[in-house]
């Protein structure tokens, strides 16, 4: 599945799932990197943290149709984020990937 913003633009050609407790706990930790093209898809999630990472992120915490509510960029290790209490899922990507390029409000589609 690949991730593509309301104008067409693709943030990850591919994204893998996290639904499962145990997938949404261990998350990105303890991996060496996250590929350029990939992210990793938390659900349900409205908080992250970026514990025992060795990398910056860019995260989207997105409301059950898609919609951004929050974006942080270049978000580095052993850090925490907010309380996103209406945020459904929450992407993660590789820091450096978003540049800019998305604001609250606009939606995200998983095809």
């Amino acid at each position: 599945m690949k991730c593509v913003l309301e104008d067409g633009t693709v943030l990850a050609q591919e994204v893998e799932p996290a639904f499962s407790f145990f997938k949404r706990l261990k998350g990105l930790m303890f991996r060496a990197s996250l590929p350029q093209g990939r992210a990793l898809l938390l659900a349900p999630c409205p908080q992250i943290h970026t514990c025992f990472m060795r990398f910056a992120i860019d995260v989207l915490f997105l409301a059950e149709d898609g919609t951004v509510l929050y974006v942080k960029e270049n978000m580095k290790p052993w850090r925490m984020s907010p309380i996103f209490a209406h945020a459904v899922q929450t992407l993660e990507m590789p820091g450096g990937t978003l540049q800019g390029r998305v604001q609250v409000g606009q939606r995200v589609d998983f095809k």
